[in-house]
């Protein structure tokens, strides 16, 4: 089993979208979000999908965000930056 590791950085509901895609591979999957996560209708629908399929969604603020993003890289087998 893969570890994913989806970084939502430029677009949070594509982010989320294919993290929940990524699930059907039955690889582990993790999300990180580059900051606050954006109150849209987009983001809320795949928020909740991700919700469902149990993915971890972490919300990676300035004051730990090249530490928490390091460790996680390092622990990721594959890396998807959108």
């Amino acid at each position: 089993m893969k570890q994913v590791l989806v970084i939502a950085k430029f677009d949070q509901a594509e982010a989320l979208r294919v993290a929940a895609g990524l699930t059907l591979m039955n690889d582990a999957v993790k999300v990180d979000v580059l900051g606050p996560l954006e109150e849209s209708a987009a983001v809320n629908e795949q928020k909740e999908v991700i919700d469902f399929a149990e993915v971890q969604c972490e919300i990676v603020l300035a004051n730990d965000l090249i530490k928490r993003i390091a460790s996680d890289i390092m622990e990721a087998d594959v890396v998807v930056v959108l």
